[in-house]
């Protein structure tokens, strides 16, 4: 049985720690082009918190649920590829 620990959380997170668990697994320069038509940098600054004048950014409360929508877009792809292996 594989046990998981879990760090208490401590004021807010950003995005890339939220996605901690899935951010090796996906490129998220494609997502941000295809998605947001936005560069990779910018994407990858939303994601840690910082622009690249190391002021504080985050994705906006739109940003946040076009973010979702790709997620999930991606989700249905992957589960609908899988589903074509015989």
């Amino acid at each position: 049985m594989e046990t998981t620990m879990t760090r208490p959380q401590t004021g807010r997170q950003t995005m890339y720690q939220q996605m901690d668990d899935i951010f090796d697994a996906i490129s998220w320069g494609c997502l941000a082009k295809t998605y947001f038509d936005k560069s990779a940098s910018w994407f990858y600054h939303k994601m840690q918190g910082r622009d690249g004048n190391m002021k504080p950014t985050e994705f906006s409360p739109n940003e946040k649920q076009q973010l979702k929508g790709a997620l999930c877009d991606l989700a249905d792809r992957i589960r609908r590829a899988a589903d074509t292996i015989e």
